[in-house]
């Protein structure tokens, strides 16, 4: 006998559903159900909206009998359900008066430059010193977003990721904005000083990735479960032991490009995720070992330009923003101490 055959979804694992990962069995009455709509009526996940419910599924935290579904998927009885749920976001959003650099702003967006250690939305406990909060606080003019308590917010940075990023102000923009999103039509480029130099100058890394099976918060390389993740990168500058790249990504998947440089052994200086390593001044000059602070605190990636068309002139736009402080700092100790 199996557990469905007892209740209509039956939670086998995992009572603090919280924060860790569920198992749950479709019981025999239910038939042609779909995923989200299933999951959504659940009581683990009463705090989720549908669109949020749909968002897990697609990041691929959701597994049907171990494969990864869409949200339509039409279940089965005695069909087996994984899941990882996050904690729910704040429902409170306060606006604070933190700076922020803009770039350009019109009528519908605004293109902004990202500090580093600045998480986007509020999430898991960081409800205070977002971006969000940010721009609550700069403007009244905000799209509902893609996501609850997310105002204006169509695309995210890693929190010590910097660069460009565009805000939406009206609900018509965040729609076609998104859309080129999804169509994959807005260019991105980033640049990243990573450890070691790849032995191709250019190159395509393709390699799918999803949620971790040991680490929540974390991404992996994932051949038979995860999604498709493709990376192009070009070596700008090489240094002895390091190198300055390019970055475009054909696809936008959570830490793509820091589990993609990972994985072609070359992982982002600082990023001490996924095996960066801080570097010290004497390190770099070749000297004894010294009492100094690391030259850059954080993951050495930069958002340094995105292209795409304004929502409603059309025209295309292009903005582009030079490497933050830190990082060429760091680039300017490397090419005085570490010429190749």
């Amino acid at each position: 006998m199996s557990p469905a055959d007892n209740l209509p979804s039956k939670m086998v694992q995992s009572p603090d559903a919280s924060f860790n990962p569920l198992t749950l069995y479709v019981g025999h009455s239910i038939k042609e159900r779909r995923l989200d709509k299933h999951l959504h009526g659940r009581p683990e996940l009463s705090e989720f909206s549908r669109v949020m419910v749909q968002n897990i599924i697609k990041q691929g935290a959701v597994t049907v009998n171990g494969k990864i579904v869409k949200p339509s998927f039409k279940l089965s009885p005695g069909d087996r359900i994984d899941l990882t749920i996050p904690e729910p976001p704040s429902k409170e959003i306060l606006p604070e008066n933190i700076p922020l650099d803009i770039i350009h702003e019109d009528s519908d967006i605004i293109i902004l430059n990202k500090q580093a250690d600045m998480i986007v939305h509020p999430a898991r406990g960081n409800t205070h010193g977002t971006l969000v909060n940010a721009l609550a606080f700069y403007s009244d003019e905000l799209s509902s977003g893609l996501g609850e308590f997310r105002p204006g917010i169509v695309h995210r940075l890693d929190r010590n990721t910097t660069g460009i990023m565009v805000v939406t102000k009206n609900d018509s923009a965040q729609w076609k904005i998104a859309k080129q999103f999804e169509n994959r039509q807005i260019k991105k480029s980033y640049m990243a000083i990573v450890h070691g130099s790849p032995e191709l100058t250019n190159d395509r890394i393709n390699a799918p990735l999803g949620i971790n099976p040991k680490v929540r918060e974390k991404y992996a390389i994932r051949p038979e479960h995860g999604k498709e993740a493709i990376t192009f990168y070009e070596v700008i500058e090489s240094f002895r032991g390091f190198s300055l790249l390019k970055l475009r990504p054909k696809t936008g998947r959570t830490h793509q490009i820091r589990v993609h440089l990972a994985y072609i052994k070359h992982p982002i200086v600082a990023d001490d995720m996924y095996g960066g390593k801080l570097v010290y001044p004497w390190q770099l000059q070749d000297a004894d070992q010294a009492p100094q602070d690391p030259v850059i605190t954080r993951c050495a990636l930069h958002a340094s330009t995105l292209e795409f068309r304004h929502p409603t002139t059309s025209e295309v736009m292009k903005f582009e923003t030079p490497l933050p402080e830190d990082m060429q700092k760091l680039l300017d100790m490397l090419r005085k101490y570490r010429k190749a």
